[in-house]
């Protein structure tokens, strides 16, 4: 939420605007290295990413597609404003770290508390308003597979990422490595998708021709690189039971093909997943005051 704005003067005499937010703690990418294994616990997971997907649905309605949704862009609400005021505290006391330059001094950042507000969806710096659109959007390899192939897209490449995203924190490294020779590769990145989704149907073949590339005329893989030997079930290995089938079935509820088999946001937010019985007590009275402490 933007609360106000100023203009401030650049060194060659450019007038700069500046917007101010309200204070967020923590990215998720850093509180996930505060668990072990870099793992985040299943109950605050599912609080976390039920709040993100509400607010996603309020975006898509509003036709509004984020396009860059990842942990690096999911923060930690502030409840408790004294953390910052120990933030400020503490610079007056012991000054961090600074590098001065003749036209500007460069500091380093402190490290932020950690908090116990609302997840946040922020950076919409890449948003893109409207119901259909075309060109490179989402990051390396958070992209959706209409993206890829140079398809026409819409606010589904936001769910897709939510899938990608709630494997990232759940599990251990990211769904997707899409790198050949230390370089993102698009062939590498499908041949990826291919063995966790199986092969796209025909009607996602003719949606680009750019899809002759990589399959025939019936979908048969004939890409240079080998369909790796995997599969969520073998890739899997943080849950068990119900809640890991729940889990599954909800990343193939985000992780279509085709963009229209995907859940909307609102109808995911009720994935039986995210509707675990007494979740909310759980991260508020164990996970996060153990984390506090």
């Amino acid at each position: 939420m933007i609360l106000d704005s100023f203009n401030i003067m650049g060194p060659t005499g450019n007038q700069h605007q500046c917007l101010l937010y309200q204070p967020l703690g923590m990215s998720y990418t850093e509180f996930l290295d505060l668990f072990p294994n870099k793992q985040m616990p299943e109950a605050l997971l599912q609080r976390s990413m039920q709040l993100i997907l509400l607010g996603l649905d309020y975006l898509h309605k509003a036709k509004v597609v984020h396009t860059d949704i990842s942990a690096n862009n999911i923060l930690q609400g502030i409840t408790d404003l004294t953390a910052l005021s120990e933030i400020e505290d503490g610079e007056a006391s012991q000054p961090i770290a600074r590098k001065v330059l003749d036209d500007r001094t460069i500091y380093i950042s402190r490290p932020m508390p950690i908090n116990t507000g609302l997840s946040v969806l922020c950076d919409f710096g890449e948003a893109r308003i409207g119901d259909k659109h075309k060109g490179d959007v989402m990051p390396g390899i958070y992209r959706a597979p209409e993206v890829i192939l140079d398809m026409e897209w819409d606010s589904k490449v936001d769910i897709w990422a939510v899938g990608l995203t709630n494997w990232d924190l759940l599990e251990t490294g990211n769904l997707f490595f899409a790198r050949k020779d230390g370089l993102l590769n698009d062939e590498q990145h499908l041949a990826e998708m291919v063995s966790l989704l199986g092969p796209p149907p025909l009607e996602f073949i003719r949606r680009s021709d750019k899809c002759l590339q990589y399959w025939d005329e019936n979908s048969n893989w004939k890409g240079s690189i080998p369909i790796p030997e995997q599969s969520f079930e073998i890739r899997e290995r943080s849950l068990e039971g119900d809640v890991r089938t729940m889990f599954l079935h909800f990343l193939r509820s985000a992780l279509a093909w085709l963009p229209e088999e995907r859940l909307p946001a609102e109808d995911l937010a009720r994935h039986a997943f995210l509707m675990q019985p007494g979740w909310l007590q759980v991260v508020r009275n164990s996970i996060l005051d153990d984390l506090l402490r």
